[in-house]
């Protein structure tokens, strides 16, 4: 989602929802300790002492994920805007597989 111009209340509840989005975020990866490097090495750690914490964590976050998108995608459009905006592109380019290499590479270099 973009920033938007909060000219219009619609707008600054988008900002403010994005917002409180991504603040929720961010407390769940580190109540969930997906921030120390230590238990995501030991999760990616797969041929030695897995630890399989993260793993339920992720299952976790799919399922609510599934079953919020279920219900969500029922309505005619959004709370706070006319329309769904889903992605319509299903094919792997050489963008994506680029973005993906370089988020690892990036990952890698961060101590990961």
């Amino acid at each position: 989602m973009t920033v938007q111009s909060t000219s219009t209340p619609n707008a600054l509840a988008q900002n403010l929802v994005a917002l409180v989005a991504g603040l929720l975020f961010g407390l769940g990866l580190g109540f969930s300790q997906m921030i120390d490097p230590q238990r995501v090495i030991g999760f990616l750690d797969v041929f030695g002492n897995w630890d399989a914490t993260l793993a339920f964590v992720m299952g976790g976050a799919v399922l609510v994920t599934l079953l919020s998108f279920r219900f969500i995608l029922r309505r005619s459009h959004p709370l706070l805007d006319g329309k769904f905006y889903l992605p319509t592109r299903n094919d792997i380019d050489r963008p994506l597989v680029l973005g993906a290499a370089l988020f690892g590479i990036g990952w890698g270099l961060g101590g990961y």
